[in-house]
């Protein structure tokens, strides 16, 4: 089969163009503290700090089906790792029908944070995952195909949304930090789960075993656990093996639930 990964390795960082992303709560933060870009060794790859103005970054489909996912990168609550968490999934998602959009949330354990996660990060999922959908017509997206994907921490934020009243069409966890004494139900969103299985226990472990609590609930689920991968990989051109290609089992997930078939 043809791969579907791009060539990312070489090419300039994905431009996140402030005059594009989108401002969560306008009113509220307008006089917000600017927030703080690092870039990372060996990459260069971006890393925000000090998230006061939480935003959302749109890629929009260039062949939209109507899918559309909200990317939270991970970082521990103390940073966001934007760029193979965030953007590069986007940019990939964006090139196969699926509208995406890179989320900068608060960050509750930043130092002196006065923020929460279940309080203002995942509020902040919740607000991006409502003017996702009220933007609908605008963004060709369908309302009822948006979904969260999340990373690390920001799959904390992404299982937090899938037992939320506001629940998102599908939750996307990517090694993530998992909920404790989440109330799932049939009620809960599908989810595409996905870890190595060289992670810390609580998620090598803990994700197989969230996959058989879901669907013990009664909840769709698909799992992929790849050999000798740790924490981390996201999606980076130079990225070796199978685990390279997951972001595609994730399009053929959606696929399979269709979810990329577009109105006629």
């Amino acid at each position: 089969m043809r791969s579907l990964i791009p060539i990312l390795i070489g090419l300039p960082l994905l431009a996140a163009n402030p005059e594009a992303e989108v401002v969560l709560f306008p009113d509220r933060d307008a006089n917000a503290p600017a927030e703080v870009t690092r870039l990372a060794p060996p990459r260069s790859e971006r890393v925000v700090s000090n998230v006061h103005r939480p935003t959302i970054t749109p890629y929009l489909a260039t062949s939209p089906t109507g899918a559309a996912v909200i990317i939270a990168p991970g970082g521990g609550h103390r940073e966001l790792w934007t760029d193979h968490e965030g953007h590069n999934i986007a940019r990939w998602l964006s090139d196969h029908g699926v509208s995406a959009f890179v989320l900068k949330y608060r960050l509750a354990r930043e130092k002196d944070s006065k923020y929460t996660i279940e309080g203002d990060a995942l509020n902040d999922t919740l607000k991006a995952l409502e003017i996702v959908r009220a933007s609908a017509p605008e963004w060709k997206v369908d309302p009822a195909k948006v979904g969260v994907m999340g990373f690390s921490a920001g799959g904390e934020l992404a299982a937090l949304a899938g037992v939320n009243p506001a629940k998102p069409a599908f939750q996307a966890l990517i090694y993530p930090a998992i909920p404790k004494n989440m109330n799932l139900t049939k009620e809960t969103s599908p989810a595409f789960l996905v870890c190595g299985e060289n992670d810390r226990q609580n998620i090598s472990q803990g994700l197989p075993e969230l996959y058989l609590a879901l669907k013990k609930a009664g909840v769709s689920a698909e799992l992929h656990v790849y050999s000798g991968v740790g924490h981390g990989f996201g999606l980076r051109g130079d990225m070796k093996g199978p685990v390279k290609e997951w972001v595609i089992r994730f399009h053929e997930w959606l696929a399979v639930r269709g979810l990329l078939a577009a109105k006629t």
